[in-house]
């Protein structure tokens, strides 16, 4: 009789259980994306785009934090495509990253399907392809996280809101820059710069008096851009995913691969505003774009003066107005703890990583380096490689920890740099080049402490903010300056660091990060998906 009560008692609870464990699982977002080509007219004829759904740019997705996503990417392009998502930072599944070192391309005419969860993320992101230089035809899009009802937010309510996906454009088609590249040459120069996929023509309406939240990225291939709203402040309020100490700027600089979200009031008279991107570093060729900002109602353009934006080559502008964007250490994030109850600023730090980019010539053709090493994305996934002990692959010593020697020659190489999981690292970003760069990296995010001209020391971690630098995932280096981050590697995996400057990254300036231990946990990473795609040396392995 007692073990009969025990028996229904313990049924019981594993009833309650599993009801809690269904009533408390996270939602599930699914997508079927079509991905074709099809013509499209930004510069106003036509050229051959890459249309998801047979929309350019691609569809938004519109997600809230610990939301499960799952998208079918239907690939009916006549080339191998894959789509990386841009600051998610795929907790425990690296496999999901849609990058070369991770995954194995979808090849033409077949579908692979990514599932992944955004955990403990909130902030503004985007999506983009990965493979050879396909996004400057299109395949981008935005990936916006809202905060959990529960969670509160360090800022009013906004009463909309708005995505803008500004970056540059050429006249050329992909193949043709692709072209390009593989015979050693440069890109051009940009043709243009579009917010939307629309040069001077999109329009964002809103009621007046009221607060608009919008979310800005720079989704181009190689150019800064300063952006500005005529008549109106910019009041930021997030970073990639991070609260700052709100602010009220006339315009920001956003950089390649950058997300900005600032709220906007509509509290002139009622009229069409200017909503304007210009580029920045770019010599001479100043490249502008606008868009409307128009209140409801609206017949008329507001006589305001468009507002200038900073010199155009003014690096310290920038830089100091970098420094003034700082981590809301009392606000929460994803997560009901404030961001600032994790001191980076107090945590040891056990290997200093200093990478400095060149631009090389190799074998005849035009390459980039870091740490003198252009990198070669090998046949077969490093991530696959690494899972499935397949020799010949990569290695732990191709790249090192700091520049080499002055006047080594550049080489061709596969560069991975080997860390243990919860690594707490300093990596120094050096360029001692003229052009402004852009890194980014998967799997973490990072806090962005210090940014200086000239080549840095060790002297240069005085000048760190230690306190409330702001956490993101990528950062600019300016010409012949250094930028300092910090980063805990806790997301176990085969991580991208690389540039965001497409021509850069395509031709070397890529790299990637292999944070490990020696326990197979699922509590630290996910089991090879059974949908998983094999190439290369792992092509003979046999499907799960």
């Amino acid at each position: 009789m007692k073990q009969r009560i025990f028996s229904s008692i313990f049924l019981g609870v594993l009833a309650c259980w599993g009801a809690l464990s269904v009533i408390a699982e996270d939602r599930y977002l699914y997508f079927t994306w079509e991905i074709t080509n099809g013509t499209i007219y930004p510069l106003g004829f036509p050229q051959q785009g890459i249309l998801i759904n047979g929309q350019f740019p691609g569809p938004t997705i519109e997600a809230i934090t610990n939301d499960n996503i799952v998208v079918n990417v239907i690939n009916k392009l006549d080339e191998k495509f894959l789509i990386t998502w841009s600051g998610i930072k795929q907790r425990r599944t690296s496999w999901q990253d849609g990058v070369l070192g991770t995954n194995c391309p979808i090849p033409p005419n077949s579908n692979w399907t990514y599932k992944f969860q955004v955990k403990d993320q909130v902030g503004t992101y985007t999506y983009f392809p990965s493979t050879k230089i396909h996004k400057a035809a299109g395949g981008f899009g935005g990936f916006n996280i809202a905060q959990r009802s529960v969670i509160s937010i360090p800022y009013p309510a906004p009463d909309g809101e708005f995505t803008l996906l500004i970056g540059d454009w050429y006249k050329f088609n992909h193949r043709e820059l692709r072209r390009r590249l593989d015979s050693g040459k440069h890109l051009p120069d940009p043709d243009s710069l579009l917010i939307n996929g629309q040069k001077n023509a999109a329009v964002f309406t809103g009621l007046p008096g009221k607060t608009y939240k919008l979310r800005v990225s720079n989704v181009g291939l190689s150019t800064s851009f300063n952006f500005r709203i005529q008549g109106h402040d910019l009041k930021l309020i997030e970073v990639e995913g991070a609260h700052t100490i709100m602010e009220s700027y006339s315009s920001l600089d956003v950089h390649v691969g950058q997300s900005v979200t600032v709220l906007v009031t509509l509290n002139g008279p009622i009229a069409d505003y200017a909503i304007i991107a210009s580029s920045r570093f770019t010599g001479p060729n100043l490249l502008t774009t606008t868009a409307t900002l128009r209140y409801a109602a609206s017949n008329t353009k507001s006589p305001i003066p468009l507002p200038q934006g900073p010199p155009i080559n003014d690096v310290q502008w920038s830089m100091e107005q970098a420094r003034t964007i700082r981590l809301n250490l009392t606000a929460n994030a994803a997560r009901p703890n404030p961001q600032g109850s994790f001191h980076y600023g107090t945590i040891p730090v056990v290997r200093t990583v200093i990478l400095a980019n060149s631009e090389a010539e190799i074998d005849g053709k035009l390459r980039y380096a870091v740490n003198g090493i252009s990198h070669v994305n090998p046949n077969t996934p490093l991530k696959l490689a690494d899972w499935y002990n397949i020799p010949g692959v990569f290695d732990l010593n191709t790249i090192k920890d700091v520049p080499p020697p002055e006047g080594t020659l550049p080489k061709l190489g596969t560069s991975v740099i080997g860390f243990t999981l919860h690594d707490f690292v300093e990596i120094v970003f050096q360029n001692n080049e003229n052009y402004i760069q852009s890194w980014h990296m998967d799997g973490s995010s990072f806090y962005a402490v210090g940014f200086d001209h000239g080549t840095w020391t060790p002297d240069a971690r005085k000048t760190y903010n230690l306190i409330d630098g702001i956490s993101r995932y990528t950062v600019q280096v300016y010409p012949k300056s250094w930028s300092a981050i910090l980063v805990s590697l806790d997301n176990k995996g085969m991580w991208n660091l690389r540039s965001a400057i497409w021509e850069r990254r395509y031709l070397g300036q890529d790299l990637y990060l292999r944070v490990w231990n020696n326990e197979q946990s699922l509590y630290t990473e996910t089991l090879v998906p059974p949908n998983v795609l094999y190439c290369g040396k792992a092509k003979h392995l046999p499907k799960s």
